[in-house]
């Protein structure tokens, strides 16, 4: 993830490529003040602005083996993906991608609790 500012610059740069131009916007402590959204909501709004699919923070289906995972970025024609729950990015087309439904993102973040409360021993 990036830091406030960082992503302060990107959300003022994609703004201002959409003819949006918002000199007072500023880093508020850790919050990026937009009525108090956070940095990953600030990221998100910065990706959709800039046209980008699937969005930065959504979920997305690799239809090659059907991993589901995160959008963390875009680097040149690829999208970089990363599994729920952390681990290693993959780089993906677009293409191959679709929009995961909302109850396949449940049951792999249920899955993920409760491995990680078995590790746990809770």
């Amino acid at each position: 993830m990036r830091s406030a500012d960082e992503v302060l610059v990107v959300l003022k740069k994609a703004l201002r490529g959409v003819g949006v131009v918002l000199p007072g916007l500023r880093v508020d402590a850790a919050l990026v003040d937009l009525g108090r959204c956070n940095a990953r909501v600030a990221e998100r709004l910065a990706s959709a602005l800039r046209g980008e699919w699937p969005v930065v923070g959504g979920y997305v289906v690799d239809e090659r083996d059907d991993r589901l995972g995160e959008v963390m970025g875009h680097v040149g024609r690829s999208v970089q993906v990363r599994p729920l729950g952390g681990g290693r990015e993959w780089d993906c087309p677009p293409e191959v991608l679709r929009p995961a439904r909302r109850e396949e993102v449940l049951r792999a973040q249920v899955r993920l609790v409760n491995r990680v409360s078995r590790w746990s021993g809770g």
